[in-house]
């Protein structure tokens, strides 16, 4: 029985209180005194409540049951506790408060800029933003894409002529090569030719290295289940049903489908959920509008009013780029979401594709080496499969096999921006190899201060608000020299 409670008989139930109103506290000196109601008071949290949290009696008998409660001898300091923000204590505390705290406060500032900035300035958004007449030059540009699907139907009837043995297995890989060296540069030439806008240039370039990168896993793929399959005819295993087939309905769905890696089979969704595609769609377009919203706004004027990073003040340098920084992050982030979430979900979802781990948790990265191995799934799978392990396999150290896997991603990263800019300034290139010295750097500092958050200030610092707004000052700059040296 806890010092919240009444006397035996109205704790057991009995309606009778007639009887000693001391019988409790004789009991308790009879037994052991003041151990035994401090020990009762431990249970209790001093308010007539039980350590369970139930309240220990009801109704009338609560007023009489404070009597017993809470006594002033009672102790009430009782364990060793820290306070909540402690830096012992902070990280098993839950801050959802303060993150809707952050979230409102963000909104408010944010809210109050766009509105100090319309008054000011007035909506900058052009008639033609969206659609314009001067669109239709980049016609070019749309057959290029839509005849870039042919390449995966001759990928197919190569594979198909070698299931049926009439070519040779060097014949197979020289044609590969050939397939998807043409998946690159045709869209680069006709690119370079057309006087096309800069975003129908990157939607291209991104289209040609998806297909791209689909073709070399398709062919890589169908080579490994070639030799697979060969091993196990020379093994003769009964146990070893292994199938190996080249089917177009699995090359036409892998083609559409939101992954970058082949296989004969995905795990799939029993049906569509049209009303959460609908849901989904909606916020893609208030998205996406956002991010134009930004772009133009916010973005277009500080690029326009500013000098060349590396040629004018350097204290102007800094502070453009650091004026750029918040408006760049927030078009990153709407672009993250439109496409590794939105976009991808909804993809997924009309083609009942079950695995939807396009990212993980990058921003809670605790170095620039993890931030690579979450934010971009799709493309992190594929490089591991296709890039690294193989490396490993033929002997290549690991450090190497690293250091190639940034060079791919270099190589591509400058080709999608300096291609439609038509300008080789190898900015992006540098970008992406100046990741490896900072791989080392935040491992070595996670190792040695053993702490989760230096090198996840270091990832938002360096890529997020000095690498971005310095590219794009750089790139829209070079570009403007370019067009201007041309008149």
């Amino acid at each position: 029985m806890t010092i919240t409670e009444l006397p035996a008989t109205i704790a057991s139930g009995n309606e009778n209180v007639n009887s000693d109103p001391n019988h409790v506290v004789r009991r308790r000196r009879g037994s052991n005194g003041y151990e035994e109601a401090s020990a009762a008071m431990n249970s209790s949290d001093g308010y007539g409540r039980d350590a369970d949290g139930g309240v220990a009696v009801n109704g009338e008998e609560s007023k009489s049951a404070y009597k017993y409660s809470y006594r002033a001898s009672a102790p009430a300091h009782r364990r060793i506790k820290e306070s909540p923000l402690s830096s012992d204590a902070i990280f098993r505390q839950s801050h959802a408060g303060l993150f809707n705290l952050c979230v409102v406060v963000l909104i408010a500032v944010n809210s109050r800029l766009i509105i100090e900035n319309l008054m000011k300035y007035g909506l900058l958004i052009r008639a033609g933003f969206w659609f314009s007449s001067k669109s239709l030059r980049d016609w070019p540009l749309l057959m290029c894409c839509l005849s870039l699907q042919l390449l995966p139907l001759t990928a197919f009837l190569v594979e198909k002529m070698v299931r049926q043995r009439r070519m040779t297995e060097r014949v197979v890989v020289i044609l590969h090569i050939t397939i998807t060296t043409a998946a690159i540069l045709y869209p680069v030439l006709v690119i370079l030719k057309c006087d096309s806008a800069f975003l129908s240039g990157v939607i291209l370039m991104l289209v040609a290295c998806i297909v791209w990168m689909k073709l070399v896993s398709y062919a890589h793929a169908n080579h490994d289940m070639r030799q697979l399959a060969k091993s196990m005819d020379k093994a003769e295993t009964s146990d070893g049903d292994y199938s190996y087939d080249v089917s177009f309905k699995s090359l036409a769905y892998f083609m559409v489908a939101p992954t970058l890696c082949y296989q004969l089979s995905y795990p799939r969704t029993p049906c569509i959920r049209k009303g959460w595609v609908a849901r989904q769609f909606i916020k893609l377009v208030i998205f996406t509008g956002l991010m134009g919203f930004i772009i133009e706004q916010y973005i277009n004027p500080i690029v326009q009013n500013s000098q060349h990073p590396l040629k004018g003040n350097l204290l102007y340098a800094i502070e453009r780029v650091l004026k750029l920084s918040v408006p760049n992050l927030y078009v990153w982030l709407c672009m993250f979401y439109c496409f590794f979430h939105l976009w991808l979900n909804i993809l997924a979802e009309l083609l009942c594709f079950g695995d939807r781990e396009f990212y993980k948790d990058w921003w809670n990265a605790k170095t620039i080496d993890e931030y690579w191995r979450m934010w971009n799934m799709p493309v992190h799978k594929w490089i591991v499969r296709h890039i690294y392990f193989p490396c490993l396999r033929n002997g290549i150290p690991k450090g190497v096999a690293i250091l190639i896997a940034f060079l791919v991603s270099a190589v591509f990263h400058e080709l999608c921006i300096a291609v439609p800019c038509r300008l080789f300034k190898w900015w992006a290139f540098s970008g992406i190899m100046f990741q490896v010295p900072l791989v080392i750097l935040t491992n070595f500092l996670q190792n040695k201060l053993q702490s989760s958050m230096v090198g996840n200030m270091m990832f938002w610092c360096f890529f997020c608000i000095l690498g971005q707004p310095m590219c794009v000052l750089l790139y829209y700059h070079d570009v403007m020299n370019r067009k201007s040296s041309a008149r």
